[in-house]
């Protein structure tokens, strides 16, 4: 059976010269993987993280890893593909994403909240260096865990009253809090924590470091 769909690309691994395996978040399967031809209609640059494309899922009752043909882009993304700072906040975003949701995970409305997310950050023309932050606060909520300040206190240390500006502010409010990169960097791994302790996993994330040093 073929079934037509539209996916966001978390991360690819490459297998062979022209194939990858791709892992993504869809409205129908959640994440799963699936196999992917690198060609002339599907170039590597349709693979980037949190790229949003239209695909054709082609079940194979011999293995799990069904194939992914027909790839096009779904949104073109200028605003992230152009722009150095939102592009690395993308690898840290389909990172987070990769590393916490397992394989078959499909909670309701997740994807449709993702793609919003997505299409915030590309839409944002400044003011963006705590987007990451926000980002990470909804992803809590999306996952089932919303936040109070009660249980962000035990992981907040020094940023208590940071994580009480962040939780008690509007989506907008939030971007234009005052933040150095460390401080950032600190509340996104605090962030983290609390995540991997609700996933019971532990989040390494290596593309933090990179938005530390891009967002002084």
């Amino acid at each position: 059976m073929v079934h037509a769909s539209e996916f966001i690309l978390l991360a690819s691994t490459k297998v062979g010269d022209k194939s990858l395996v791709v892992h993504t978040l869809s409205p129908e399967w959640g994440r799963r993987s699936f196999i992917a031809s690198v060609s002339g209609k599907a170039p590597m640059a349709i693979f980037q993280p949190l790229s949003i494309i239209d695909g054709e899922v082609v079940e194979n009752s011999k293995s799990d890893l069904w194939r992914l043909r027909e790839l096009s882009v779904r949104e073109p993304l200028g605003g992230i593909r152009s722009d150095i700072r939102k592009n690395t906040m993308t690898l840290f975003m389909s990172e987070v994403l990769y590393r916490t949701l397992k394989e078959g995970t499909c909670e309701e409305g997740l994807f449709e909240w993702c793609r919003r997310s997505i299409l915030t950050l590309d839409a944002l023309e400044h003011d963006f260096s705590n987007y990451h932050l926000r980002f990470l606060l909804e992803f809590a909520g999306a996952l089932g865990f919303s936040p109070a300040f009660e249980d962000l206190a035990p992981f907040a240390g020094e940023y208590l009253q940071v994580v009480k500006q962040l939780l008690t502010s509007t989506p907008a409010q939030c971007l234009l809090i005052p933040m150095n990169g460390a401080q950032r960097n600190a509340v996104a791994s605090l962030l983290l924590d609390y995540i991997g302790y609700h996933t019971e996993s532990q989040i390494k994330v290596r593309s933090l470091q990179v938005l530390r040093d891009l967002y002084r």
